[in-house]
């Protein structure tokens, strides 16, 4: 190997009781950038976190070249520091601690003002992190905030960011670290259409400051900077071509299945629905931070039976909207709101408006406890709880496996949601929203993490399901080829307004 940049030669990782991988061999040179590829499982994860030394290595040799160097050439910043100084890994879940770094943050502190400000501001976080090296770095905090177009949050409380800002805001924090090696795992999920069209020419200019690349990504979201591609299967990499030669057509799986509609259907009228005038009813709804107005005016009427798009750019206001309507924004009380023919404010509890709502969002899955196997992760969706604390009762841990099966994740019933893909996480959380048969779906940006298959599954299903019952959907994606068919209306919100 020329240039040797990282080697891994014939090891065996393991996590936990788990063997990831066996005779891992993967080596990196000077001037090479990779893509690994892969279905859901298939270790793409696994490798990018072995790499950054979170499991254990047995048997080979692994060797960080990089660092060699870097001792080299730096030879008074080498007192006490280890290789992992510079790698940085930027995750799909963030790991941000309250101010007072005793506990993390939990899912509804966002809404809470007097909670919220116990977290830190993007300012003060970026202010916290040190690079391994000293003086004259490419990347410092005017350059990432820049680069990141973060410059308007810069007061803004981390727990307040949205999704696509929170992940902007994760890859400025481990450029202003200055790695060698920059470590990314689907880090275009969440990220909104602009961000995403600017992401090929900022992986160009951190490849140019110094910094090698190793991605995970979909085949058809390969930046052109990248020189190589490594596709694992089954925990094997198996094979390794150059960019130049690559196709991404012929590593996309067969998406096509058949689902049980027999069954769905089964499940989807298990128990009479009741009949609504108004599913939500908003007038002229203003939600305000601060100086900082989330939300402008918004009027919105959704129809029982009626299928809804929510799109916008990242911090546009989406999560805060649906934050009214899940009853987990206390400022809902303040505006004119009406929710399954109730005006919030008289007298109905927040659990009687989740027990009508199946729910997911990226948030959510952030802050969902991991303790609980599958199945209990899907039986909890009957009591709106973060988590099952009740015994499990046989009728309903039966219901619970059949969306396993229509979701394909009942391979996972007995295992810890902790345990298992976090695409397959995620389609457990979906199986919770849909258990109770609820009469309104919201779907915040559901199909981040998942492959091809499992995205196109889990339009077919929502498609399906939009075909046997009435139940109303709002879906929020920032990918227009995921909006179901089913879909035929379309709010779109714009720094907090509604847009034509």
């Amino acid at each position: 190997m020329n240039n040797p940049l990282l080697s891994i030669d014939n090891v065996t990782v393991r996590y936990l009781n788990n063997t990831l991988f066996k005779h891992l061999t993967f080596n990196i040179s000077k001037g090479q950038n990779w893509a690994l590829i892969g279905e859901s499982g298939s270790g793409k994860s696994a490798l990018l976190q072995t790499i950054a030394g979170r499991f254990n290595v047995t048997g080979g040799e692994v060797k960080y070249h990089f660092f060699d160097e870097f001792l080299v050439h730096h030879p008074t910043d080498a007192d006490g520091l280890t290789h992992h100084k510079l790698i940085a890994l930027v995750e799909s879940k963030h790991h941000f601690k309250n101010r007072s770094n005793t506990s993390n943050f939990y899912y509804q502190q966002r809404y809470n003002s007097s909670d919220s400000e116990d977290a830190l501001t993007v300012d003060e976080y970026l202010q916290s992190i040190h690079p391994a090296a000293g003086e004259g770095l490419y990347w410092n905090i005017e350059k990432v905030i820049e680069t990141l177009n973060l410059a308007a949050l810069r007061s803004k409380e981390l727990i307040k960011l949205s999704n696509g800002e929170t992940k902007r805001l994760m890859l400025a924090a481990a450029l202003l670290k200055n790695p060698a090696l920059l470590l990314l795992d689907t880090p275009l999920t969440g990220l909104d259409v602009q961000t995403r069209a600017a992401f090929s020419l900022m992986i160009d200019e951190i490849i140019a400051s110094g910094i090698t690349v190793i991605m995970a990504t979909s085949p058809y979201e390969i930046p052109e900077a990248i020189t190589h591609i490594a596709y694992l299967q089954d925990g094997n990499i198996t094979q390794e071509l150059t960019k130049s030669i690559f196709k991404p057509e012929h590593f996309t799986q067969n998406t096509a299945d058949n689902i049980d509609k027999e069954q769905l259907k089964a499940l989807l009228t298990a128990e009479p629905k009741p009949t609504y005038t108004y599913i939500v009813k908003m007038n002229n709804v203003n939600i305000r931070y601060g100086e900082n107005q989330v939300l402008k005016n918004v009027n919105w009427q959704i129809l029982p039976g009626e299928r809804w798009a929510l799109l916008g750019p990242n911090g546009a206001g989406k999560s805060t909207l649906l934050s009214l309507i899940n009853g987990d924004n206390p400022q809902a009380y303040a505006n004119d709101i009406v929710l399954f023919d109730k005006q919030r404010g008289t007298g109905e509890s927040i659990w009687d408006i989740k027990k009508k709502i199946g729910f997911v969002s990226p948030e959510l899955h952030q802050y969902f406890p991991t303790d609980n196997s599958c199945l209990q992760v899907i039986e909890s969706g009957y009591y709106d709880t973060l988590g099952l604390f009740r015994p499990s009762q046989p009728k309903r841990t039966e219901t619970a496996l059949k969306w396993m099966q229509a979701l394909e994740i009942d391979k996972y019933a007995r295992t810890l949601l902790k345990n298992i893909p976090a695409s397959a996480q995620r389609l457990c959380l979906l199986a919770r929203a849909l258990i109770k048969n609820p009469d309104l779906l919201i779907f915040d940006e559901p199909c981040q993490g998942m492959d091809a298959h499992q995205q196109a599954h889990f339009k077919q299903i929502v498609n399906t399901i939009c075909t046997l019952s009435d139940v109303t959907l709002i879906y929020v994606t920032h990918y227009q080829h995921e909006i179901p068919d089913s879909v035929t209306k379309v709010l779109k919100l714009e720094k907090g307004s509604v847009v034509d």
